[in-house]
């Protein structure tokens, strides 16, 4: 007969002990890809759980792609850190986590004084399935030379 499972609970933080930071629900992070070539995932936390002796941390995310994920490809238009909100959720080993992220709305993005490697804007939320873009266009600035 299989070993009844242990039940999971949910937390409202974990410490990811390999980059010594502590991650919560809303928080955005760097996913290690199984293909160390690619770059790292980003995603946004939706749930923490472990199970009874908190080992075994799981991250429930929601999926940022890059462009070049999409259905389309990357367009001209499409900056070097943009990422768009997927309707794509997953659970993932909390062990994956790499580095927190900030993903900021465009308009705050433009703002920055300096970005960093852990800096992303998303303007878009992005149907996996279909390929549809939220909103379906942008305002694209062209610059005069």
């Amino acid at each position: 007969m299989a070993k009844p499972k242990a039940p999971r609970r949910t937390l409202e933080s974990y410490t990811v002990k390999h980059i010594n930071k502590t991650i919560r629900g809303g928080d955005c992070v760097l996913m290690r890809p199984s293909d160390p070539s690619k770059p790292s995932y980003v995603a946004k936390i939706e749930r923490i759980e472990a199970d009874g002796r908190g080992t075994n941390v799981k991250v429930h995310v929601r999926w940022y792609y890059r462009p070049e994920e999409s259905i389309g490809g990357r367009r001209q238009f499409h900056g070097s850190k943009e990422v768009f909100l997927s309707d794509h959720y997953d659970a993932q080993s909390a062990d994956t986590i790499e580095a927190k992220c900030t993903v900021h709305s465009f308009k705050s993005y433009t703002k920055l004084d300096a970005v960093g490697n852990d800096d992303f804007f998303c303007r878009f939320e992005y149907n996996s399935s279909t390929g549809a873009f939220n909103p379906d266009r942008v305002a694209v600035y062209v610059l005069q030379v």
